[in-house]
Protein backbone atom coordinates (compact mmCIF):
# COMPACT_ATOMS: atom_id res chain seq x y z
CA UNK A 1 0.00 0.00 0.00
CA UNK A 2 1.30 3.77 -0.77
CA UNK A 3 2.23 5.68 2.02
CA UNK A 4 0.58 8.59 0.04
CA UNK A 5 -2.67 9.96 2.01
CA UNK A 6 -5.78 10.50 0.42
CA UNK A 7 -5.50 12.92 -1.79
CA UNK A 8 -9.23 14.41 -1.81
CA UNK A 9 -10.18 16.38 1.22
CA UNK A 10 -12.76 14.15 3.96
CA UNK A 11 -15.99 15.99 4.52
CA UNK A 12 -17.27 13.05 7.03
CA UNK A 13 -19.95 12.49 4.83
CA UNK A 14 -19.62 8.99 3.26
CA UNK A 15 -20.66 9.08 -0.65
CA UNK A 16 -21.90 6.07 -2.98
CA UNK A 17 -20.55 6.15 -6.84
CA UNK A 18 -22.26 8.46 -8.70
CA UNK A 19 -24.61 9.60 -6.41
CA UNK A 20 -26.48 6.70 -6.64
CA UNK A 21 -27.90 4.21 -3.55
CA UNK A 22 -25.46 1.40 -2.41
CA UNK A 23 -26.96 -1.83 -2.80
CA UNK A 24 -26.18 -4.17 0.27
CA UNK A 25 -24.08 -7.37 -0.47
CA UNK A 26 -24.67 -10.75 1.50
CA UNK A 27 -22.11 -13.58 2.13
CA UNK A 28 -24.32 -16.60 0.67
CA UNK A 29 -21.22 -19.36 1.94
CA UNK A 30 -23.26 -21.51 4.08
CA UNK A 31 -19.59 -23.02 5.44
CA UNK A 32 -18.80 -19.35 6.81
CA UNK A 33 -19.74 -18.82 10.62
CA UNK A 34 -23.25 -16.66 11.02
CA UNK A 35 -20.94 -14.32 13.18
CA UNK A 36 -18.17 -14.94 10.68
CA UNK A 37 -20.71 -13.53 7.48
CA UNK A 38 -22.02 -10.98 9.66
CA UNK A 39 -18.57 -9.42 10.13
CA UNK A 40 -17.63 -9.81 6.41
CA UNK A 41 -20.71 -8.27 5.38
CA UNK A 42 -20.34 -5.00 7.58
CA UNK A 43 -16.71 -4.54 6.00
CA UNK A 44 -18.03 -4.94 2.31
CA UNK A 45 -21.03 -2.39 2.50
CA UNK A 46 -19.23 -0.25 5.04
CA UNK A 47 -18.68 2.75 3.01
CA UNK A 48 -15.58 4.12 5.30
CA UNK A 49 -14.17 0.83 4.57
CA UNK A 50 -14.54 1.70 0.63
CA UNK A 51 -12.82 4.75 0.83
CA UNK A 52 -10.01 3.70 2.67
CA UNK A 53 -9.26 1.39 -0.10
CA UNK A 54 -10.16 3.59 -2.90
CA UNK A 55 -7.89 7.05 -1.47
CA UNK A 56 -5.00 4.76 -0.23
CA UNK A 57 -5.97 4.92 3.79
CA UNK A 58 -4.52 2.38 5.86
CA UNK A 59 -7.63 1.48 7.73
CA UNK A 60 -11.06 3.18 7.75
CA UNK A 61 -10.12 4.45 11.20
CA UNK A 62 -8.07 7.14 9.47
CA UNK A 63 -11.46 8.59 9.18
CA UNK A 64 -11.82 8.78 12.28
CA UNK A 65 -8.76 10.82 13.41
CA UNK A 66 -9.42 13.21 10.50
CA UNK A 67 -13.14 13.93 11.78
CA UNK A 68 -11.61 14.55 15.18
CA UNK A 69 -9.11 16.75 14.12
CA UNK A 70 -11.50 18.65 11.70
CA UNK A 71 -13.92 19.18 14.84
CA UNK A 72 -10.98 20.26 17.33
CA UNK A 73 -8.25 21.10 15.40
CA UNK A 74 -5.33 19.77 16.91
CA UNK A 75 -2.57 18.62 14.61
CA UNK A 76 -0.47 21.20 13.47
CA UNK A 77 3.02 21.19 11.46
CA UNK A 78 5.99 20.51 13.14
CA UNK A 79 4.40 19.24 16.55
CA UNK A 80 5.78 15.88 18.00
CA UNK A 81 3.05 12.94 17.98
CA UNK A 82 2.98 9.56 19.68
CA UNK A 83 0.86 7.01 18.42
CA UNK A 84 -0.56 4.53 20.78
CA UNK A 85 -1.55 1.58 19.43
CA UNK A 86 -0.80 2.57 16.31
CA UNK A 87 -1.03 -0.92 14.16
CA UNK A 88 -1.59 -0.24 10.89
CA UNK A 89 -0.80 2.94 10.68
CA UNK A 90 -3.51 4.96 9.62
CA UNK A 91 -3.50 7.66 12.52
CA UNK A 92 0.17 8.10 12.24
CA UNK A 93 -0.05 8.25 7.98
CA UNK A 94 -2.88 11.37 8.62
CA UNK A 95 -0.49 13.10 11.36
CA UNK A 96 2.35 12.59 9.16
CA UNK A 97 -0.05 14.55 5.80
CA UNK A 98 -0.45 17.22 8.52
CA UNK A 99 3.26 17.79 8.66
CA UNK A 100 3.73 16.03 12.24
CA UNK A 101 6.95 14.34 13.48
CA UNK A 102 5.47 10.56 14.42
CA UNK A 103 6.74 8.23 16.50
CA UNK A 104 3.92 4.57 17.21
CA UNK A 105 4.01 1.77 19.31
CA UNK A 106 2.44 -1.49 18.94
CA UNK A 107 2.49 -5.10 19.70
CA UNK A 108 1.84 -5.85 15.97
CA UNK A 109 4.75 -5.73 13.51
CA UNK A 110 3.73 -1.95 11.49
CA UNK A 111 4.36 -1.33 7.25
CA UNK A 112 7.05 1.13 7.43
CA UNK A 113 5.61 4.48 6.77
CA UNK A 114 7.58 7.82 5.32
CA UNK A 115 7.97 10.41 7.93
CA UNK A 116 7.16 8.13 11.14
CA UNK A 117 9.22 5.76 13.40
CA UNK A 118 7.31 2.75 14.68
CA UNK A 119 8.70 0.42 17.77
CA UNK A 120 7.22 -3.00 17.66
CA UNK A 121 7.04 -3.75 21.54
CA UNK A 122 4.36 -3.90 24.78
CA UNK A 123 3.41 0.34 25.29
CA UNK A 124 2.64 -1.27 29.26
CA UNK A 125 6.23 -2.33 29.31
CA UNK A 126 8.34 -0.57 32.00
CA UNK A 127 10.58 0.21 28.78
CA UNK A 128 8.31 1.97 26.82
CA UNK A 129 8.13 5.08 28.68
CA UNK A 130 11.80 6.02 27.62
CA UNK A 131 12.11 4.36 24.42
CA UNK A 132 9.24 6.26 23.21
CA UNK A 133 10.38 9.58 24.48
CA UNK A 134 13.96 8.69 22.95
CA UNK A 135 12.90 8.07 19.35
CA UNK A 136 10.82 11.21 19.34
CA UNK A 137 13.62 13.19 20.88
CA UNK A 138 11.87 15.10 23.38
CA UNK A 139 8.41 15.16 25.29
CA UNK A 140 5.43 14.55 23.24
CA UNK A 141 3.15 17.90 22.00
CA UNK A 142 0.35 15.16 21.70
CA UNK A 143 -0.58 11.73 22.37
CA UNK A 144 -3.06 10.18 20.70
CA UNK A 145 -4.29 6.31 21.33
CA UNK A 146 -6.73 4.19 19.35
CA UNK A 147 -6.20 1.10 21.62
CA UNK A 148 -7.97 -1.16 22.31
CA UNK A 149 -8.18 -5.24 24.14
CA UNK A 150 -9.39 -7.69 22.52
CA UNK A 151 -13.23 -8.09 22.55
CA UNK A 152 -14.81 -11.58 24.62
CA UNK A 153 -17.94 -10.69 23.42
CA UNK A 154 -18.84 -9.37 26.99
CA UNK A 155 -20.04 -6.20 26.95
CA UNK A 156 -19.11 -4.82 30.41
CA UNK A 157 -15.58 -6.87 30.38
CA UNK A 158 -15.02 -4.87 26.50
CA UNK A 159 -15.40 -1.93 28.51
CA UNK A 160 -13.35 -2.42 31.63
CA UNK A 161 -10.52 -3.82 29.91
CA UNK A 162 -9.92 -0.89 27.06
CA UNK A 163 -11.11 1.26 29.52
CA UNK A 164 -7.73 0.03 31.53
CA UNK A 165 -5.66 0.98 28.53
CA UNK A 166 -7.06 4.30 27.86
CA UNK A 167 -6.41 4.93 32.28
CA UNK A 168 -2.55 3.85 30.89
CA UNK A 169 -2.82 6.13 27.93
CA UNK A 170 -3.94 9.11 30.38
CA UNK A 171 -1.23 8.58 32.94
CA UNK A 172 1.37 8.17 30.34
CA UNK A 173 0.28 11.47 29.06
CA UNK A 174 -0.04 13.46 31.86
CA UNK A 175 3.17 12.55 33.00
CA UNK A 176 5.17 13.00 29.58
CA UNK A 177 3.11 15.79 27.86
CA UNK A 178 4.42 19.11 26.89
CA UNK A 179 3.14 22.05 28.29
CA UNK A 180 -0.38 22.62 26.30
CA UNK A 181 -0.61 19.52 24.80
CA UNK A 182 -3.01 17.48 24.22
CA UNK A 183 -4.73 14.09 24.71
CA UNK A 184 -7.28 11.96 22.56
CA UNK A 185 -7.92 8.78 23.66
CA UNK A 186 -10.82 5.95 22.67
CA UNK A 187 -12.61 5.12 25.35
CA UNK A 188 -16.39 2.73 25.41
CA UNK A 189 -18.73 4.78 27.09
CA UNK A 190 -19.30 4.10 30.21
CA UNK A 191 -15.66 2.24 30.76
CA UNK A 192 -13.17 5.15 31.21
CA UNK A 193 -12.83 5.87 35.41
CA UNK A 194 -14.53 8.69 36.88
CA UNK A 195 -11.55 9.90 39.25
CA UNK A 196 -9.27 9.45 36.13
CA UNK A 197 -11.56 11.58 33.97
CA UNK A 198 -11.63 14.48 37.29
CA UNK A 199 -7.97 14.27 36.73
CA UNK A 200 -7.97 15.05 33.30
CA UNK A 201 -10.03 17.93 34.31
CA UNK A 202 -7.82 18.96 36.28
CA UNK A 203 -4.62 18.86 34.31
CA UNK A 204 -5.71 20.11 31.05
CA UNK A 205 -7.83 23.49 29.98
CA UNK A 206 -10.58 21.58 28.19
CA UNK A 207 -11.29 17.94 28.30
CA UNK A 208 -14.68 16.78 25.79
CA UNK A 209 -15.89 13.95 24.33
CA UNK A 210 -16.82 13.28 20.75
CA UNK A 211 -18.34 10.23 18.62
CA UNK A 212 -16.58 10.79 15.09
CA UNK A 213 -19.04 9.75 12.47
CA UNK A 214 -16.56 7.51 11.06
CA UNK A 215 -17.13 5.29 14.34
CA UNK A 216 -19.57 2.95 13.93
CA UNK A 217 -23.03 3.77 15.12
CA UNK A 218 -23.82 0.47 16.70
CA UNK A 219 -20.52 1.08 18.82
CA UNK A 220 -19.74 2.12 22.29
CA UNK A 221 -16.58 3.71 21.71
CA UNK A 222 -16.36 7.40 22.01
CA UNK A 223 -13.01 9.32 22.49
CA UNK A 224 -12.02 11.74 24.78
CA UNK A 225 -9.98 14.54 23.66
CA UNK A 226 -8.28 16.68 26.33
CA UNK A 227 -6.81 19.93 25.69
CA UNK A 228 -4.06 22.69 26.82
CA UNK A 229 -2.31 20.68 29.07
CA UNK A 230 -1.61 22.88 31.98
CA UNK A 231 1.98 23.54 34.03
CA UNK A 232 2.30 21.58 36.97
CA UNK A 233 3.02 24.07 39.77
Amino acid sequence: MSDEPPKRRWTGKPESSGGERQLTTRVKNKKVKESSKKWIERQINDPYVTRAKAEGARARAYYKLVELDEKFHFLKRGLRVLDLGAAPGGWAQFAVARGCKVVGIDLLPIEPLTGATFLEMDFLSSEAPAALIAALGGPPDIVLSDMAANTTGHARTDQIRTGALADAAADFALDHLAPGGVFVTKAFQGGLDTSLLTRLKQGFAKVSHAKPPASRAESSEVYVVAMGRKIAP
